[in-house]
């Protein structure tokens, strides 16, 4: 079964930091484009982070630019999502997704994991 699973969620203090996970199974991550995604209750999922196959290539969301970092390890099958300096309005569940159809800040892909929660207190 092809799949990626997050993982590395929690809650996390105001300024502070955590490291998200998302693993392939059944899918080798490196030839893919992979894509870190969120959504807060009531909202769209919205695109956070994104990386090309050979990490070459990343983008961010402009309100995540300079505190989140999206890396990889395809020898792991890994990808992550460093994120410092978290804020209150970073509370989301966050997806991790593989192979975009599109523009890969834009949440149209092929393969979605399940979630993880990230809740972030003042």
């Amino acid at each position: 079964q092809v799949q990626v699973v997050e993982s590395g969620g929690g809650l996390a203090q105001e300024g502070g930091s955590l490291t998200l996970s998302c693993t392939g199974s059944g899918l080798r991550l490196s030839t893919t484009w992979m894509g870190w995604f969120r959504q807060a209750p009531g909202k769209e999922h919205e695109g956070v982070a994104c990386i090309s196959r050979s990490g070459g290539e990343i983008y961010y969301t402009d309100s995540v630019r300079g505190r989140f970092v999206i890396t990889r390890d395809n020898a792991k099958n890994q990808v992550y999502l460093q994120m410092s300096r978290v804020k209150p309005e970073d509370t989301a569940r966050y997806f991790c997704a593989a192979g975009p159809r599109g523009p890969c800040l834009r949440p149209d892909y092929n393969i979605w994991g399940l979630g993880t929660q990230v809740t972030v207190s003042s």
